[in-house]
């Protein structure tokens, strides 16, 4: 193994974490509707693959919409049996990824079970909006249905909003902590925020963060639909169109995407390969409306500023964003303005992707596979296209990437944006390492 990167002498992550450790990424790990790992997310990405598909099932046929990006493999046929029966959908995706992320970051389970490795600093982060609620939906249409006695004794455990971090910490012994976080859209990304500080002030080594979900069920796709907050388009390739000024609305998908991060003496120490530095985040609430964001984009501006001081950066140091970018047309309005006010007149010098046009929406996921991107977009120098956007809105001046992959621009710090239903605003600052 060549010898591990070392980040710069100077760096620091800003005024709030002087002196504190500095975090890395180390292992990555990813199920979506593009693939059933991080690598095959990554290539679909690169090759402008789009993983929306035809809305299949009787179950929907009431239901206005009519495409869906699901993920690429069933979860259950790669578990074993009971574990297929006892861990929901959601918690399923959560496991697979992480257990791919612990992996590629050179661990194995048997290292924290066997004493190898401290299991009470090894911990888990992730963020899922409704988690197991559509196993509590289901479980009340069995009790109407054919009454209690039939009920699984299953229901509850798998119902629990902490279900996948609870699961994944099981299945790869991570004694630290267990912690979950509900914000939204925002939620994956901001788990990742908070396993960075848990790093930082010495809580754990090791954490894997990230989000999951599994919400294509007709509930939830008739209640966005009932909001007007998804795309009615009939086609797969017309649906998902983020930026461009034809845009109608989200589509829903699902899967997991998880990060390792490890404190960068921990991962030095064992000689690790390090994708890049995870160098600060930003947090804010937009103190608007439940469902619409303020459309002066100032909780975004303040949540990228935020995450930019954490990192110890400027928006001059900044290569590429990672837009959160659902196609709405008032969310994506938003993101424009507020990226316009950040990096002024050198916005259209700053390369923009929106991964949605791919992936679709996929909730509490969206932040962690999102994350994942960006971290292969710093570490190969590669910035993917953007599917489904043909044209921007006339005032619209991001550099949007389209058609095929970019070069990332010399410049170190890539940012990662997440924003959710409430004014849940989170972004990630990552900085490559060589």
């Amino acid at each position: 193994m060549a010898n591990p990167p070392v980040l710069p002498a100077h760096h620091v992550n800003g005024p709030a974490s002087a002196g504190k450790r500095r975090v890395v990424v180390t292992g990555l790990g990813a199920i979506s509707p593009l693939g059933a790992d991080a690598s095959t997310t990554w290539q679909g990405l690169l090759e402008g693959r789009c993983g929306v598909r035809p809305l299949a099932g009787e179950e929907f046929e009431e239901i206005p919409v009519r495409v869906v990006a699901p993920s690429a493999v069933e979860p259950a046929e790669r578990l074993t049996h009971g574990q297929a029966r006892t861990l929901n959908r959601c918690s399923q995706f959560a496991v697979l990824a992480a257990r791919e992320a612990w992996a590629d970051a050179g661990f194995d389970p048997a290292q924290t079970r066997g004493g190898m490795l401290d299991a009470r600093r090894v911990g888990v982060s992730i963020g899922t909006i409704i988690g197991g609620a559509p196993v509590l939906v289901a479980a009340d249409h069995t009790l109407q249905a054919r009454g209690a006695r039939h009920v699984s004794p299953h229901t509850a455990p798998m119902v629990v909003p902490n279900g996948a971090a609870a699961q994944v910490a099981i299945d790869l012994g991570a004694r630290a902590e267990a912690r979950t976080v509900v914000a939204a859209c925002a939620s994956g990304t901001e788990a990742i925020g908070q396993a960075i500080d848990r790093i930082r002030d010495g809580h754990a080594d090791v954490i894997l963060a990230g989000g999951t979900e599994a919400v294509i069920t007709p509930t939830v796709l008739a209640s966005f639909t009932a909001m007007r907050a998804l795309s009615r388009a009939e086609s797969p390739e017309n649906a998902s169109r983020p930026f461009d000024k034809d845009r109608d609305g989200f589509v829903l998908g699902e899967g997991a995407g998880v990060l390792v991060l490890e404190a960068e003496e921990h991962a030095l120490a064992r000689g690790a390969r390090i994708y890049c530095e995870a160098a600060g985040w930003g947090i804010s609430a937009d103190a608007h409306h439940m469902v619409t964001p303020r459309p002066d984009g100032e909780g975004i501006v303040d949540a990228i500023t935020k995450a930019l001081t954490d990192a110890g950066a400027a928006p001059g140091d900044v290569a590429h964003v990672n837009a959160h970018a659902t196609a709405t047309p008032q969310g994506d309005a938003a993101e424009v303005l507020a990226l316009t006010k950040v990096f002024g007149p050198a916005v259209g010098t700053v390369p923009v992707t929106a991964p949605k046009g791919a992936l679709g929406h996929m909730q509490g996921a969206a932040g962690g596979v999102e994350a994942v991107a960006t971290v292969l977009t710093l570490h190969h120098g590669l910035i993917p296209p953007t599917v489904g956007h043909r044209s921007p809105d006339d005032d619209n001046p991001l550099d949007i990437v389209t058609g095929a992959p970019r070069a990332l621009p010399d410049r170190d710090v890539a940012l990662s944006n997440s924003f959710g239903f409430g004014g849940h605003n989170a972004v990630l600052a990552f900085r490559r390492t060589t």
